[in-house]
């Protein structure tokens, strides 16, 4: 009998053991679906160092982060260029969450000023340069809140298409790190996929940082920090 019960504590512990090891699995497996979506969100957040100085700053928190990048994340992710205040303030927290507190400022912010004859928001445009702010996701760590996302950041600058005559004609993409060091040049006849290739290869010379990412009860993600 107590040989028995001996046997059957052996099997509860190996049971129980094999629960936790799964569970632990489920929790930390990524699915394509997950990566797809982190991607998707990143990129509507991820803007141009022309513009907002950084195309992703550093922040301990969502609602300490840089007024310009905010409100011109807010505005590249708009459908509508005339908007009242309810409907900019409403499209940032569709953005950035309910745990987003900043308000918009009344009297407009740079890109988005006040016009008193329409008595709504305009949006203004931007002249952006031949460069394309980019970032590539490195590793992507899950947890009980949400994401941990590494991602490299890389530029891609395409000045040599400019004095072009003939679209067709090839030209050099050189792929820089933030400290406009080139690192690599591409052709223009090249995929994407070749640029991302050279990235990888050449990850030790770009520059690195973290995205915490929250999902709410809906699976919404949204940004909390970049470190």
């Amino acid at each position: 009998m107590k040989k028995l019960l001996a046997i059957i504590g052996v099997l509860l512990v190996i049971f129980i053991g094999m629960y936790i090891y799964k569970s632990n699995i489920n929790q930390t497996t990524i699915t394509v679906s997950e990566v797809e979506k982190i991607e998707e969100y990143i990129s509507k957040i991820y803007m141009w160092q022309e513009i907002t100085e950084e195309a992703l700053p550093k922040f301990d928190n969502i609602n300490n982060a840089p007024d310009l990048w905010v409100w011109e994340v807010v505005k590249k992710n708009l459908d509508n260029y005339e908007l009242s205040y309810n409907e900019i303030q409403d499209e940032s927290i569709e953005i950035f969450g309910e745990n987003f507190k900043k308000q918009f400022p009344k009297e407009g912010s740079e890109f988005i000023y006040y016009d008193e004859n329409e008595g709504k928001y305009l949006t203004t445009g931007i002249g952006l340069n031949a460069q394309e702010d980019m970032f590539l996701i490195k590793e992507i760590n899950k947890n009980k809140n949400g994401y941990e996302v590494e991602i490299v950041e890389y530029v891609e600058d395409y000045q040599n298409a400019i004095e072009l005559e003939d679209e067709e004609q090839i030209y050099d993409i050189y792929i820089k790190n933030l400290n406009q060091d080139i690192i690599a040049t591409i052709k223009s006849t090249q995929s994407e996929t070749k640029t991302i290739e050279l990235v990888k290869q050449n990850i030790d010379k770009f520059s690195t940082k973290t995205v915490n990412l929250v999902t709410d009860a809906e699976g919404k993600i949204y940004i909390e920090s970049v470190k």
